[in-house]
């Protein structure tokens, strides 16, 4: 699902950013009426769509005590999914007591359906078949990979939002790409490929 905005936009949303800054109240109200289905999209990629509303929330809460400092340095859009991402590697952290879903946990909840905003064009068993492989790859690769593949920031957007060089997102994706081949082949040819590449 590819996500274009242009300059002029991006200008107009950074415009509202520095007047709700400034305290401008009506400004603020469309400043999140703009940014909000950008921020819950990238949030129910990288989490999932049951956590994004409270994360998002989260974000917004941040926003009010972030948005006096604003100074426009970036696009308002690319700060505010950064406060989101951060938000999102926060939420990480607390819940890494907590075990990550195996292919198993996604398989026992094909009895609902999954959010038409993080599926697509997939059908659920599909998704749970992707959301499953892309779970396992390393968080950093991950998500590199949603931001520029499954949500169609650019890379310099993603690096941006990331808070990382353009360089450094083309090479996670394009070792996540590597991963998700590897991971998807039978367990036979994947213990010869990795022996492989130990020779080379």
């Amino acid at each position: 699902m590819s996500i274009q905005h242009s300059e002029a936009h991006d200008a107009f949303v950074t415009d509202l950013a520095l007047k709700a800054a400034h305290g401008d109240r009506a400004a603020l109200t469309e400043f999140i009426a703009h940014t909000h289905d950008d921020v819950w999209r990238l949030l129910a990629h990288l989490a999932d769509s049951d956590r994004a509303d409270d994360l998002t929330q989260e974000t917004y809460l941040r926003v009010l005590g972030a948005l006096p400092r604003f100074a426009a340095r970036s696009t308002a859009r690319t700060w505010i999914l950064s406060l989101a991402r951060r938000v999102w590697v926060d939420s990480v952290r607390h819940d890494m007591a907590r075990p990550r879903k195996s292919a198993g946990d996604w398989d026992d909840a094909t009895s609902d359906h999954a959010a038409a905003e993080t599926t697509g064009s997939q059908t659920w068993a599909d998704w749970v078949d992707t959301r499953a492989l892309i779970d396992q790859l390393e968080p950093e690769r991950r998500e590199a990979l949603i931001l520029t593949q499954m949500l169609g920031y650019t890379y310099a957007e993603a690096a941006g939002i990331a808070g990382v060089r353009v360089g450094t997102i083309r090479s996670r994706v394009a070792r996540a790409r590597a991963d998700l081949v590897d991971m998807s082949q039978p367990r036979d040819h994947r213990s010869v490929s990795r022996q492989v590449k130990k020779r080379a």
